[in-house]
């Protein structure tokens, strides 16, 4: 599932300092999102990045590094902030660290 006004890319720009910005090249690589993810409203992914199965983004949220499968992330940079967990409907929380 995929909120409102989210923002999901597979490229950016250059950024190499002796060239005007505006003739950067496009720097591409594909984003995977596997099956049973909730990307919250307004979350930004970036180029690169895959999403594993079963993840939940938080609104608001920019995803810039790969997501593991079950986790939570949340955060400007996402990060894991818990777990989704098979044995109830309460998340697991974990420690907190960059995704």
């Amino acid at each position: 599932m995929i909120g409102p006004f989210c923002y999901i890319t597979d490229h950016d720009h250059g950024m190499r300092a002796g060239i005007p910005v505006n003739e950067q090249p496009l720097i591409g690589s594909p984003v995977v999102i596997e099956d049973d993810v909730w990307i919250g409203a307004h979350a930004t992914v970036l180029k690169g990045v895959t999403i594993h199965r079963g993840a939940v983004i938080g609104a608001g949220s920019v995803v810039t590094k790969d997501v593991p499968a079950n986790a939570i992330v949340a955060g400007v940079p996402a990060r894991v902030i818990s777990e989704r967990s098979q044995d109830n409907e309460q998340p697991r929380e974990s420690a907190n660290r960059s995704v």
